[in-house]
């Protein structure tokens, strides 16, 4: 193959904390840069050229597709007289919102597509009002995630004139009658510095009918990086309660009587309580005073913690969500990484346990204090979405379900859990599909990071891994959610090399089980997982035999000063502050690329309006492995109109799996086993 395209070299050296710090492609950082752009389109072009030529290319496209096709499922969210979900079907590039009535009659409610007539055109977000008369959603373009705010009336699928920019992720909770409802949403160019608009999160309160220009301003944070919601408001209307996330396991909470102003009720470092209003009654799951989590009771006259009461106390297993009906509580434990699902009496009395499939998560539960019906969808490896429906007796009932690609047969990719040593003798799980025995090729993700716990969930673009005989491997890192609060914070800032060496130890065991080898081992993540890859890439490159880095983070020591990354340095820490720049730089990716070294074959994908992590990362981290290792492979594939991954359409998610999974396959070999 023909080598790539040079890359200038423009070294800076900077002294950071007495540390000299050598880069030579700071230059590639200035997406706006002429040049930048024309390397950048150069590289995809060579990347493109390379993968589109790949034997495996046509079959694990068409596959891909297949598997793809087989759609999407939201939870069903029940408000009043309606049921609000999201799908996809064969043939459509996004989700859309639905509605089933009373009488399950099934009704599309919002199409993005028509909106703009742009395959790129998602739905972020909805949510609907109290009694489900009119839903707030969110529509985004290119990938961008910076969501207009839009109306629609349930009964009419009339879309409304009102329009608010800048609402992304945003939390919408509508006042009793509809006729305003309070949301957020980051500020308009011009409202704060120069560079700082992807901060200042603010909560509003808009006037259902009138211009967003006129809406009043009700809560702003000190802080910019402080991110206000979800909101929440009890029946009556009388009650207001707000979620503040200041770091990531961390929060406050603020509340407010009728229309006065928001005031903390709790704050306590390094701790969670995220509340909300079921009908009047004040509800919150919190790690304070019990790292597994609890459900309290909140009296909203009285609301220090000493006078909360327990409804469901700390267990062994991880408390993961509540949801309450008119009549009754469902609550989801995390049992071992997997989901487990009871029924509870409003004050917290377990009632029974509700039939759920082994090795499953839970994905969502559909609940409303003022409707006596549940639903909650599950998800496996190997078969895709099921809602499933729970009446006012705790019966359960299939209501809405996904079906596999033609020809897949879960039955014959087996799914079950070991567990190995880290590093540090910490016993770490691993989920394991696919091939129960003999020595093959494989394929392992993870993520360890923002105590985002990885459970069992389809994965469409397995697929032809599994079907080649393929085995896949996700370990449960350390900085998820997994176990509770203990093992967030064992993989976060100071400690975040245990989340490294516990997915390098994964990888181990699976060689030393005879369950594969370097050659025939595969490592891939996104965002946050794209830097476990890229970590781990760096410190043991002898250990794999392809590497695919996804929208990664790989530039530690400088990440905090693009998109929206300030408000990860309670994760990873800040190389502002010295103690924290050598954590930081002692595992920075980007910096520990070392000259001469026999780098596996690397493809980093990112999108053009990535919004969260900045393309600049997969820019230079390409650049310097082409440098180091000119006689390997390093590939930068770019999404033109694509961002993180949120609202991809279907045709661009296609492209760019059977890219990945295409180069994986080539690399570790066109035999399945030995």
């Amino acid at each position: 193959m023909t080598r790539p395209p040079e890359t200038p070299v423009d070294e800076v050296v900077e002294v950071i904390h007495g540390v000299e710090v050598r880069e030579p492609y700071r230059w590639l950082e200035d997406a706006r840069d002429p040049r930048v752009r024309a390397w950048e389109a150069e590289q995809d072009a060579y990347a493109r050229r390379f993968l589109e030529g790949l034997p495996e290319r046509p079959a694990v496209g068409r596959r891909l597709r297949e598997a793809l096709d087989c759609g999407a499922l939201g939870t069903v969210a029940p408000r009043g007289r309606w049921r609000f979900f999201t799908r996809r079907t064969a043939g459509m590039e996004q989700v859309a919102l639905y509605v089933l009535d009373k009488d399950d009659v099934e009704r599309l409610l919002v199409d993005p597509a028509p909106l703009s007539g742009d395959a790129a055109t998602a739905i972020d977000w909805y949510q609907p009002s109290q009694d489900g008369e009119l839903a707030a959603f969110g529509i985004s373009e290119g990938g961008d995630e910076n969501s207009v705010l839009h109306l629609v009336e349930t009964a009419s699928s009339r879309v409304l004139d009102d329009r608010i920019p800048r609402c992304r992720a945003a939390s919408v909770a509508f006042e009793p009658g509809n006729q305003a409802f309070l949301y957020t949403r980051y500020p308009l160019p011009g409202e704060v510095p120069e560079g700082e608009e992807t901060y200042h999160r603010r909560v509003f309160r808009h006037l259902v009918g009138q211009s967003a220009e006129t809406d009043v301003l009700i809560h702003r944070e000190a802080v910019k990086t402080h991110w206000p919601g979800p909101i929440s408001i009890s029946t009556s209307g009388r009650w207001a309660v707000m979620n503040v996330h200041t770091a990531y396991g961390e929060n406050r909470v603020l509340l407010r009587a009728g229309e006065g102003a928001f005031r903390g009720v709790f704050e306590a470092g390094g701790k969670e309580c995220y509340a909300w209003f079921a009908g009047e009654r004040l509800l919150a799951i919190t790690n304070f005073e019990a790292p597994n989590y609890r459900l309290v009771e909140i009296d909203p006259a009285r609301p220090a913690s000493a006078d909360w009461s327990d409804l469901v106390p700390e267990s062994e297993h991880v408390l993961f969500g509540v949801a309450a009906t008119a009549g009754s509580l469902l609550v989801h434990h995390l049992v071992d990484c997997s989901s487990r699902l009871a029924r509870h009496r409003p004050d917290g009395e377990h009632i029974h346990d509700l039939a759920v499939p082994e090795l499953c998560t839970v994905t969502g539960i559909g609940a409303s204090a003022g409707v006596e019906d549940a639903y909650f969808s599950v998800e496996r490896f190997t078969e895709p979405a099921a809602v499933w429906a729970v009446d006012r007796e705790g019966e359960v009932a299939p209501l809405l379900k996904l079906e596999p690609p033609p020809g897949f047969d879960p039955a014959r990719y087996p799914v079950r859990q070991v567990w190995y040593r880290s590093r540090d003798g910490e016993r770490v799980p691993m989920f394991l599909v696919g091939r129960a025995s003999g020595h093959g090729i494989a394929a392992m993700t993870g993520y360890g990071g923002f105590n985002n716990a990885m459970t069992p969930l389809w994965k469409p673009d397995l697929v032809p891994l599994l079907e080649a005989g393929g085995l896949f491997a996700l370990p449960n890192l350390r900085g998820g959610s997994e176990f509770g609060e203990r093992w967030h914070r064992a993989g976060n800032l100071a400690r975040k090399q245990n989340v490294f060496d516990d997915f390098i130890a994964a990888a181990e065991w699976l060689i030393e089980q005879g369950l594969t080898s370097p050659e025939r081992l595969a490592v891939y993540g996104r965002s946050n997982g794209g830097l476990l890859v890229g970590a781990a890439l760096t410190q043991r490159p002898e250990l794999f035999g392809a590497v695919w880095s996804g929208v990664p983070l790989l530039d530690m020591v400088r990440y905090e000063g693009f998109q929206i990354a300030q408000l990860w340095a309670t994760e990873y820490g800040s190389a502002a502050d010295a103690e924290q720049f050598g954590w930081l730089y002692a595992y920075s990716p980007y910096h520990h690329v070392r000259d001469g070294v026999r780098y596996p074959p690397v493809l980093l994908t990112c999108g053009e309006e990535d919004t969260r992590v900045d393309p600049m990362h997969a820019r230079k981290m390409a650049a310097r492995l082409q440098a180091a290792n000119p006689a390997g492979l390093t590939l930068l594939r770019v999404e033109r109109r694509g961002g993180h991954g949120q609202g991809k359409p279907v045709a661009k998610l296609a492209e760019e799996d059977s890219d990945a999974w295409s180069f994986i396959l080539h690399h570790l070999g066109d035999s399945a086993s030995e």
